[in-house]
């Protein structure tokens, strides 16, 4: 039995992750052990659930997967094979809470995720500079979907205790049905720093046990958890049990994953998926290491910051020589986004040029504003190791560098936005690498986890 609650914003900026981590914190350190879900394709903040709770944090998104998908998502981290399971999962809103692909349906949305899960809304709305307008905001958001339950509404960045009791006195006057779970003071000394494509990530140690500390100290002096929790149902979750890849050998696929600073972003379930088709996932540092892992068969090379870190991976001449020569004896390698740049020719900077792989006839100029944002779909123009021609698949696409190419290609990918218009984003394709900047989320498409995991099994056989 668990409890599930959404934290959802009035709009981005309201401060949901701050107040999402502190309450993971908070609940974290009364014993309750926490799962984390994040609506949307974001990755920065799953890294920062993690920091706080120990635990993977989840993608949830009601554009990327159809509904069965989430649930399923859902239901499996809820319901491990292995370890304990969790007392409640805390599931942070993208955006504002009714904010997607659509003005006039919930398509997108955090609210849409939340009715899909039957789980209960805490509101955070920004109460700097309003009181009796808090209440209105508060009405209007829990009054306009009926089939959406509240849990609450927290009061985020209030200025002293006089402004507190304005807050409540609204509350209580038009809205005294709805829990005022908190009123949260301000606090510059707990916000988090960001930078392009958001906050600082949780690889750099921007959440120490100090400032987790901190927000838990934030949220118990300031919420009332015994009544927010009581108001929660409770869920039965039952473990699921997953087909295996029945064409795996009876040695698993060693696929090794490049984890660490400058690689820092991969959907969970693309790593699950990958596992249940047979996969054995082999961590290794492109910064770290000299070499790849012994006898692997795959390579994946997640997204992340690799401009950031573009001097020590060019340093790492050993190990960008190991990747270029694993991808040239036709063994698969999947890239997206930073590790299609790492797989380029070279990254420039506004400072230096520095060599790459040189696996890709391409190299990655980084610019001062973001050159994409948005979901995408893919539909492969031939066959692959994603799979057969004409595969589809949904991701996302965030950066700030472009490609050019020094030698043309024909793209593996047709790529389309949300709203079905063509883009110019690419898929490269040499020999079985595959590479481009869209982050693919393999539960859009669960052919595709097998369809790596079979080109790594007959690949395998061509070099054993």
């Amino acid at each position: 039995m668990a409890k599930t609650i959404v934290i959802g914003g009035t709009q981005s900026g309201s401060g949901k992750t701050l107040v999402s981590l502190a309450i993971m914190a908070a609940l974290t350190r009364r014993g309750l052990h926490v799962q984390p879900f994040k609506c949307g394709p974001d990755f920065i903040d799953p890294g920062l659930h993690k920091a706080v709770t120990g635990n993977n944090s989840i993608n949830l998104d009601g554009w990327m997967l159809p509904k069965g998908a989430n649930i399923a998502t859902y239901n499996n981290a809820m319901s491990p094979k292995k370890g304990t399971s969790p007392d409640i999962a805390v599931i942070e809103g993208v955006m504002g809470l009714f904010d997607g692909a659509s003005g006039s349906e919930d398509s997108g949305s955090t609210a849409q995720i939340a009715k899909w899960l039957d789980a209960h809304v805490l509101l955070v709305i920004d109460g700097r500079s309003m009181a009796r307008s808090f209440a209105a905001i508060a009405h209007g958001f829990t009054t306009l979907d009926p089939d959406l339950t509240f849990a609450g509404c927290i009061a985020n960045r209030v200025g002293s205790p006089n402004h507190v009791s304005l807050i409540r006195e609204a509350m209580q006057t038009y809205c005294p049905e709805i829990l005022l779970a908190g009123c949260l003071p301000r606090n510059d000394d707990i916000t988090l720093p960001s930078r392009h494509l958001g906050l600082v990530t949780a690889e750099e140690g921007v959440l120490n046990s100090d400032r987790i500390a901190a927000l838990a100290d934030w949220a118990n002096d300031n919420i009332d958890f015994d009544h927010l929790l009581s108001q929660l149902p409770e869920h039965h979750f039952s473990p699921i049990e997953t087909c295996k890849n029945k064409d795996s050998s009876a040695t698993p696929v060693r696929i090794a994953v490049a984890t660490d600073a400058a690689f820092c972003f991969c959907y969970p379930d693309n790593l699950r998926l990958l596992e249940e088709n047979g996969a054995e996932i082999i961590h290794f540092s492109p910064l770290k290491d000299s070499s790849l892992p012994e006898k692997i068969d795959g390579l994946y090379l997640p997204g992340g910051y690799p401009e950031l870190y573009a001097e020590r991976l060019s340093l790492n001449a050993s190990m960008r020589s190991a990747i270029r020569d694993f991808s040239q004896s036709g063994r698969p390698v999947y890239a997206e986004c930073g590790g299609f740049m790492y797989l380029a020719q070279e990254i420039r900077t506004e400072t230096a040029t520095y060599p790459m792989c040189n696996v890709f006839d391409v190299h990655c100029t980084m610019d001062k504003r973001h050159r994409a944002l948005g979901y995408r779909e893919i539909k492969t123009t031939a066959n692959s190791i994603l799979g057969s021609k004409n595969t589809t698949a949904r991701g996302h696409e965030f950066h700030y560098s472009f490609a050019k190419e020094t030698t043309a290609h024909n793209s593996l990918y047709t790529v389309t936005d949300r709203k079905g218009i063509e883009t110019s984003t690419s898929g490269y394709a040499t020999r079985n690498t595959v590479g481009s900047y869209v982050h693919l989320h393999f539960a859009s498409q669960p052919s595709v986890a097998k369809a790596i995991v079979d080109a790594c099994i007959r690949t395998r056989t061509l070099h054993d």
